[in-house]
C-alpha cells in the first residue's frame, strides 16, 4: 500500500505532541496491514466530506484520508474533532 501525504496533513502533523504522534505512527502500521482493523475505528464521513473516510489515533485524535485505488490511499489530514469542519 502506498500513503502519500497532503502538505494539510504534514503541517498539522508536525505540531502534534510527541506522544500523539507515537500512536499515530502506530496506527498506521495497523493501517497498512488492514484498514479496517477494528482498533482503527474506520467510518465513512458524510455530509460536506461525503467520500473521505477517518479512522482514529486516540479517543480524541483522527485521520482523514482519500482511498485513491486499492493501492493508494492519501492521508488529508489530522488532528482532533475539528478535523470534520
Amino acid at each position: 500500500m502506498q500513503i502519500l501525504y497532503s502538505a494539510r496533513f504534514v503541517r498539522r502533523y508536525k505540531k502534534l505532541t510527541a506522544s500523539v504522534k507515537s500512536s499515530a505512527e502506530h496506527r498506521e502500521k495497523l493501517f497498512r496491514k488492514d484498514r479496517n482493523n477494528p482498533l482503527l475505528g474506520t467510518h465513512k464521513l458524510k455530509g460536506k466530506m461525503a467520500g473521505l473516510w477517518a479512522f482514529s489515533i486516540s479517543d480524541r485524535f483522527r485521520i482523514i484520508f482519500e482511498q485513491v485505488d486499492e493501492e493508494t490511499t492519501i492521508f488529508h489530514t489530522v488532528g482532533d474533532h475539528n478535523v470534520y469542519e
